[in-house]
């Protein structure tokens, strides 16, 4: 297949892109050209915008997951916006796209978050519960909509509603300094949820939801085993042998990030009931192992 792919620079987006680059033919788009060509190689087609397309016509598949990362800068009103305008806009676009296509994509994997969910308490959620409305859910609702507007006989789309990713990179590696440090452990009661899923297990489910043609809708990009703040941050520093004792006390956290820290002291228990009502199997189900498959790398 000839698949676009956006976000392809990204932490997901790097590794996605050396899973499927034996197999197909892609098309990326990234707003640097040549520094993404000097990172994934010279033999990829690459757009640094779809201003100049008109329809999608060459394209088989299309796998959407860029946007400005949601931790890169406190959260002001500027910020939020850029936020949201770079996971909307993008994906509105697409949709354009595919609608003027005379031979559309048969496929768009759209990103988004399980932060769809917003704040629960320990009640375990799968791709038809509710949502807790604040601005995690604001995002996620609006980025769905935009690329469900595209879902027509001839082009499925699915949504992955993404946990935390464990992988070199993304949010683990901004979690190991203080951990390696011997300074780590839970945050505030240590029971807000935390979904997660190993890295080669979302770059799996994407690849499986591109070939599988029963498939469609919301599905949740977690493992099958989430775990509270206190269970995660333990099992993090057995794998590094370090203690996980020391407390961060929420207060400390909304000082030092504002807003943003709700993401740390709030949090929700996801399944992945759909996926593996499809038939897909994940390689990392248990934490322990994943975190020692992934700090070994």
């Amino acid at each position: 297949m000839n698949i676009l792919i956006t976000g392809a620079s990204g932490f997901i987006g790097r590794q996605l892109v050396e899973r499927l680059a034996p197999h197909h033919q892609l098309t990326l788009l990234t707003r640097s050209v040549q520094q993404t060509q000097r990172i994934l190689g010279n033999q990829h087609h690459y757009l640094e915008s779809l201003d100049a397309l008109s329809d999608l016509n060459h394209i088989d598949a299309i796998v959407n997951l860029a946007g400005e990362p949601i931790v890169a800068k406190r959260w002001s009103k500027n910020q939020k916006q850029r936020i949201c305008d770079s996971r909307w806009d993008i994906t509105a676009r697409l949709t354009q796209l595919i609608q003027q296509s005379s031979n559309p994509p048969k496929i768009m994997v759209s990103g988004s978050a399980v932060g769809y969910y917003g704040r629960h308490d320990d009640k375990l959620l799968d791709e038809s519960s509710g949502a807790h409305v604040e601005f995690s859910h604001d995002i996620c609702r609006k980025w769905e909509q935009e690329a469900l507007n595209a879902n027509t006989e001839q082009t499925r789309v699915c949504i992955i509603r993404i946990g935390i990713v464990l992988g070199k990179g993304g949010a683990l590696e901004k979690m190991l300094p203080p951990f390696k440090l011997g300074l780590g452990g839970p945050i505030g009661h240590g029971r807000q949820g935390m979904s997660w899923i190993h890295v080669q297990d979302l770059i799996s489910l994407i690849d499986f939801l591109l070939s599988q043609e029963h498939c469609k809708g919301v599905f949740n990009a977690t493992a099958p085993n989430p775990v509270s703040n206190a269970v995660f941050t333990k099992a993090l520093g057995k794998a590094l042998n370090r203690p996980a004792l020391i407390t961060t006390p929420p207060l400390a956290l909304r000082l030092a990030m504002g807003e943003m820290s709700e993401l740390l002291t709030e949090g929700q228990f996801v399944y992945p009931k759909r996926a593996l009502e499809a038939g897909f199997q994940f390689q990392f189900s248990d934490l322990d192992n994943a975190l020692t498959d992934v700090l070994a790398k």
